[in-house]
């Protein structure tokens, strides 16, 4: 059986406005999926030309409403040098630094999710307790410095320092920060980290919950947590709210 795979663009306009693209149905799928939280919230995909660029959700806006015309596009300084909106000041100090520190990174999300929030208060990983919880095995840190809105260049610093390569980190009592060489892979890591978190919330309330082996988790990771794997996972949903909402392309 043949996957698809990620295009490969002729043109750097092609890329980015397939970027954008992407990033509006990856906010219209947090809406769908209940992430939304007031004005909370934000994925960023770094622009295919200017890499000290990234395109963000303007603040105020609503995820389920967002179109790829909607997005802004700012440089590391916090300057918008497109687009028409206002920048969230907490999206550029993490995101900004993330992306600094991360080359290998392309988008990064953020948001104010039930379970992913409940879990951040947690103080401790995530357990493999399913195929989704194996995929962040020894692949995700806690970020146990965090005090709430993030407006400081240090602590941002301090967040993207503790996710180093590591495909999410937690910051405590705040939430979930997942990356991704795509726009696809890094909404679908933070969908699975939700999924993750609620399938353990709901194991230790009935009773002791049995983690997969080490062994075990680390091949099923290797196996089913690439960044190809995550990519097509998102796909179906790309699809569907493509279809379903097609003005999301505009």
């Amino acid at each position: 059986m043949v996957f698809a795979e990620p295009r490969v663009f002729d043109s750097v306009e092609e890329e980015r406005l397939d970027r954008k693209q992407r990033l509006a149905v990856a906010l219209r799928a947090f809406a769908r999926y209940g992430f939304d939280m007031g004005v909370a919230g934000h994925i960023t995909a770094r622009d295919p030309e200017y890499p000290d660029r990234f395109w963000v959700n303007p603040f105020g806006l609503h995820f389920g409403a967002m179109r790829a015309s909607d997005l802004i596009l700012v440089d590391h300084q916090g300057k918008v040098v497109e687009g028409q909106g206002i920048l969230n000041t907490a999206a550029f100090r993490i995101h900004s630094e993330v992306h600094a520190a991360r080359p290998d990174v392309v988008a990064a999300a953020h948001a104010h999710s039930l379970y992913g929030s409940a879990w951040s208060a947690m103080g401790r990983p995530i357990q493999p307790l399913t195929n989704e919880g194996c995929m962040f095995f020894e692949d995700h840190v806690l970020h146990d410095d965090h005090t709430g809105v993030t407006l400081e260049d240090l602590k941002a610093k301090a967040i993207a320092q503790d996710l180093g390569s590591h495909r999410a980190v937690v910051l405590r009592n705040h939430g979930v920060v997942t990356v991704g060489q795509t726009v696809d892979e890094a909404a679908w890591w933070f969908i699975a980290f939700e999924h993750s978190a609620h399938v353990q919330f709901l194991a230790e309330s009935a009773g002791r919950a049995r983690p997969a082996e080490p062994e075990d988790a680390r091949v099923v990771r290797d196996t089913m947590g690439t960044p190809r794997a995550a990519w097509f996972s998102f796909q179906p949903l790309f699809q569907q709210i493509v279809t379903e909402q097609p003005d999301v392309l505009d």
